[in-house]
């Protein structure tokens, strides 16, 4: 999927443009008829506007595409162009009033999105659609033609899919936004919790983890360190011998499947429990698939997001996911 110039001509006819007007008269109908019937609860037009990272892809991105197109914008701190598109994006889809949600993608951070949509320049523009990614445009472009091209993507969105997008309240209150929490050394914690880990106390170990993550959510070495104390609880209580056992007699038990790439990791098989969990996140769906893939980002979480078996494990897992 490589950017290209802003079009989406053999995805549609988008010739029709009373049929554009018509299909989003429709969808702002639908959308009043489904808040009338107690449908899902408006949301603020602030909340139009969402930054996402690998670990939110697919519920953010993916999943709220079955209602709603999302148009991905690739950016950087650094990148001057961004800084100019980047407003001018989040106002266009405030004004579209629901038809449209954009999740803001900083490439730095992410890496494997960047991979996955083989972005080569930015900022660069996607969209997904029922799951569908389509490539809308890269580097900044004037308002006039971004407007035509969200104009095609609603039509796309609401003639071949259905899709006529979501409440939005422009009177909805936003929810409070979290009290800042000072952040201070936890050196004497850290410390706890290794001595705890060492000497075989994992609840321990894992507790003194939180508590620093409960002042300091990012702290890498609690991050790290809770990983670690996690997985090593869940595997002191199974029994390695049936594990195996039921995971290759029941290859779609994915409770299996998870217990067997827990043991595949802290026996030193790191590539046999990300590809374990690959596969069971390729072959399931729904509840299933989310258990896996969240289990195999809590194993990401173990190695270290630098390990290349890691990165190449998050390049595989993005490649089954669309």
């Amino acid at each position: 999927m490589q950017p290209r110039n802003m079009s989406m001509s053999g995805v549609v006819d988008l010739a029709a443009v009373k049929a554009a007007s018509e299909a989003k008269s429709k969808a702002e109908q639908a959308r009043a008829e489904a808040a009338r019937q107690g449908g899902a609860p408006a949301i603020t037009p602030s909340a139009l506007v969402i930054d996402v990272d690998e670990a939110t892809f697919e519920r953010d991105v993916l999943t709220r595409s079955s209602e709603v197109p999302v148009v991905i914008d690739f950016w950087a701190e650094w990148c001057e162009p961004c800084k100019q598109l980047g407003p001018l994006l989040e106002r266009l889809v405030v004004e579209y009033n629901g038809r449209l949600l954009l999740a803001k993608i900083d490439v730095d951070a992410n890496q494997m999105l960047m991979q996955q949509f083989g972005i080569q320049g930015i900022p660069a523009v996607f969209a997904v659609v029922a799951g569908q990614a389509l490539p809308l445009f890269q580097g900044a472009a004037p308002e006039a033609q971004i407007r035509e091209t969200l104009d095609q993507l609603v039509l796309v969105a609401e003639e071949r899919f259905g899709l006529t997008g979501i409440a939005v309240d422009p009177n909805a209150q936003a929810p409070a936004a979290e009290a800042q929490v000072p952040v201070g050394p936890y050196d004497a914690l850290l410390e706890a919790a290794v001595v705890a880990l060492d000497s075989g106390d994992l609840a321990g170990a894992a507790q003194a983890y939180r508590n620093v993550l409960c002042d300091d959510p990012g702290n890498p070495e609690a991050k790290l360190g809770l990983a670690q104390a996690e997985l090593l609880q869940r595997v002191q209580s199974l029994d390695p011998q049936q594990v195996r056992k039921e995971a290759a007699e029941k290859p779609a038990d994915v409770a299996a499947q998870i217990a067997a790439a827990d043991l595949d990791l802290v026996g030193g098989h790191v590539e046999d429990a990300f590809g374990r969990l690959v596969e069971t996140v390729r072959r399931t769906f729904g509840d299933d698939r989310e258990a896996a893939r969240v289990r195999l980002l809590e194993l990401f979480e173990v190695i270290g997001g630098d390990d290349p078996r890691v990165m190449a494990a998050r390049t595989a897992l993005a490649r089954v996911l669309f």
